[in-house]
């Protein structure tokens, strides 16, 4: 089965249990402490239930964390696993990586972030922090507004039941991406749409 096809397949089974949308996309943050959290904590994670009210604090309790910079000064004197109410080493290391990579890289603001992300290069750095695959990098791009397709366990778990086998990570964004153009969605806004549906967010 050729890829057009796997994508009119998925396409087809986006259109009979979502409809014909339109499908608007994730808001994403402006403070880039959030961001951070969002990429480096939702893994494995109830998204509405656990993790978005501790985005929300955070924003409230650290407003100088609106840049990486602000948020790195945080970093140096507080602790991230108690500000963010959530213990878990690995998620708070990959929190501060990021941090310091970004800062190293002269990234400070969402605009910042969202034209970095456009070289291929710079997504490649970001692949070498230990926590960040591919799907968290296309994650990332979706919360600064750059309306990409993070294909995680819901989206694969949705294209499965449309009758698309088990592709790699990059595959089945393609056909994601093609479905979109099929139907003449936004990439990000088709992906949250699927998301919300299989996560019962809806």
């Amino acid at each position: 089965m050729t890829a057009l096809s796997l994508a009119q397949r998925l396409a087809d089974h986006v259109q009979h249990l979502l409809g014909d949308g339109p499908f608007p996309q994730p808001g994403g943050w402006t403070h880039m402490g959030a961001i951070i959290c969002d990429a480096s904590f939702h893994a494995r994670c109830k998204y509405e239930a656990t993790l978005r009210p501790r985005l929300l604090r955070l924003q409230t309790d650290w407003p100088d964390a609106t840049t990486v910079r602000g948020f790195q000064r945080r970093l140096a004197t507080e602790d991230l696993a108690l500000a963010m109410n959530f213990n878990h080493p690995q998620k708070v290391a990959t929190a501060h990586a990021i941090t310091d990579l970004l800062t190293a890289n002269g990234v400070d603001t969402r605009d910042d972030l969202h034209a970095w992300l456009g070289q291929q290069a710079n997504r490649a750095v970001l692949r070498t922090v230990k926590g960040v695959g591919p799907k968290s990098i296309d994650y990332i791009g979706n919360l600064v507004g750059r309306s990409q397709v993070a294909v995680d366990v819901h989206l694969r778990t949705f294209a499965a039941d449309a009758g698309v086998p088990d592709l790699r990570y990059e595959q089945l964004r393609a056909v994601y991406e093609e479905a979109a153009a099929i139907l003449g969605h936004d990439q990000g806004g088709l992906e949250h749409a699927v998301w919300r549906y299989r996560s019962g967010a809806v």
